[in-house]
């Protein structure tokens, strides 16, 4: 695939209807901070291009539980990995996706919530099933295009409406919502609604969390995670890597005026477009959930059925990775009614909050992998194991103690409330990484064959003899980590553009 395509898909695959409904509800709930959950993008797609792609090219796979399963040898934590991406899909992106269109739909049709949820899945597995990552790739450009002509013409509309940027702050202050879920805020608009960095302590989003804590949430899902780095795995060479998160991370920069205004525009106006928008939702919708489908039936397919079945032909992975894409369907619609009552109704801090309590382990694994050589089995598996015990306890406290109504007493303990669930993330990276650490450190190095290719500092090494009875590595994706010089400065150049642009805007409206 071209550099263009990929970016477009990159970029799609991450703006779901969830997080189209989710960052525009948080937006309307909370006003821009939600924002750096987009911008903070632009640096984890660099290092997804620059550090992460080239070290999976050169290890050769195809997964990236694989990619575990050949650094530190054995199947645990390619097992163990796959399992959770299945789960974080279900919780996360299946779930919310659905919700939300279907959600979209209620609204503006009036037709019944499972209705609607059930007529967007026969639609999405249709041309799914039908075409593959090529087809979901080409659809998932088509689809970008649909979603920003529609959201261009939304936002104009809303902004003459409400009467441009500088009256939005004054409308916004006064707007009390007429559709309300009973939560903590009372629905009073937050005084700091125009901020983009918040208090660290009493803030929605507090600044440390919203940098180092969402950098740890991103670079899982940027540089670890199947839906994103299959689409990276599939370029022409080195330099499509690069131009595709380039594009990635200059589109993400959209959703603030896109999204995030038009939905603190909408707690004043509701402005119309009904088709238009279900036009935009729905693209939205099938983009991210035809790539979730794709990867996820994959991720099954490759590292779970065929350790099992290793002879099983064609055929049969093409069959059993549908049949799990219907399983994973019926699970994510059963938890939907879960969803509806958590996190005071933003869906976004839903999905937010739940991927901090299961991804920062997976985080710290694969970041100490690529550059910590002494890095093992043992030391990564414990880790693993340790940060999914207390990312599991803290996720039950959070269901069994729901943000308190209006003018209800919070009955939660204080180690819930005092610690905002993006520092949690900090938190939980940080203990993990410790504890592989410590024991990667008690136990015996890794071999050289776990190093060989495998790692940031081992590249270019070439093996330096045959392991007996051990199966050849596929062929890579691209080819070669090569570049041309040109294309390879021009690259860095408009990276370097890139961050330029995107601290002016933190700048400008922190």
């Amino acid at each position: 695939m071209a550099w263009w395509p990929i970016g477009a898909s990159l970029f799609a695959s991450s703006e779901g209807s969830g997080l189209f409904i989710g960052l525009a509800g948080t937006g309307a709930a909370g006003g821009i901070a939600v924002t750096g959950f987009e911008w903070n993008a632009t640096y984890v797609l660099l290092a997804l291009a620059w550090v992460f792609v080239p070290v999976y090219i050169s290890s050769g796979i195809v997964t990236m539980p694989e990619y575990l399963g050949r650094r530190f040898g054995g199947e645990r934590i390619r097992t163990y990995l796959a399992v959770l991406s299945l789960l974080l899909s279900v919780f996360t992106k299946i779930s919310t996706d659905l919700y939300s269109g279907a959600l979209f739909v209620q609204v503006c049709l009036g037709w019944n919530l499972y209705l609607s949820t059930v007529l967007m899945l026969v639609v999405t597995a249709l041309y799914t099933i039908a075409g593959g990552l090529a087809a979901v790739i080409y659809t998932d450009t088509l689809q970008t295009v649909i979603m920003i002509i529609g959201a261009i013409i939304l936002t104009i509309t809303a902004f003459n409406k409400i009467g441009g940027y500088s009256n939005l702050e004054r409308v916004y202050s006064m707007a009390v919502p007429s559709k309300i879920i009973p939560n903590s805020t009372c629905h009073l608009p937050r005084e700091d609604a125009m901020h983009l960095f918040r208090n660290a302590v009493t803030g929605d989003l507090p600044w440390p969390g919203m940098t180092l804590g969402l950098t740890i949430l991103a670079t899982w899902y940027w540089c670890t995670d199947q839906v994103i780095v299959q689409r990276s795995l599939s370029a022409k060479s080195m330099s499509h890597v690069k131009g595709a998160s380039i594009l990635a991370a200059y589109l993400k920069m959209l959703p603030f005026i896109f999204i995030i205004l038009p939905g603190m525009i909408s707690r004043a106006l509701y402005p119309g477009l009904r088709g238009l928008m279900i036009a935009v939702m729905m693209a939205a919708l099938m983009s991210s959930l035809t790539s979730i489908f794709n990867s996820s039936s994959t991720l099954f397919t490759m590292d779970i059925w065929k350790k099992h079945r290793p002879r099983a032909p064609e055929k049969e992975l093409l069959l059993v990775g549908r049949i799990v894409t219907v399983i994973l369907v019926v699970v994510s619609v059963v938890w939907i009614p879960i969803l509806q009552s958590a996190n005071s109704g933003q869906l976004y801090v839903y999905i937010q909050s739940v991927t901090s309590y299961l991804a920062p382990p997976v985080t710290a694994v694969f970041t100490l992998a690529i550059f910590w050589k002494r890095t093992n089995e043992q030391g990564a598996f414990w880790g693993l194991m340790v940060g999914l015990v207390v990312g599991v306890c803290r996720m039950v406290l959070e269901f069994g103690f729901p943000p308190p109504r209006c003018g209800v007493v919070d009955s939660a303990p204080n180690v819930l409330r005092s610690v905002h669930y993006l520092h949690f993330a900090i938190l939980l990276c940080g203990l993990t990484a410790i504890v592989v650490t410590i024991v990667s450190l008690l136990t015996p190095p890794p071999t050289p064959e776990q190093l060989c290719n495998l790692t940031w500092w081992t590249i270019t090494e070439q093996p330096q003899r045959e392991i007996p009875l051990q199966k050849p590595a596929p062929a890579p994706r691209v080819p070669t980590l090569r570049e041309s010089v040109f294309w390879s400065r021009f690259c860095c150049a408009n990276a370097l553009l890139l961050i330029c642009i995107n601290i002016f805007l933190y700048a400008y409206f922190a």
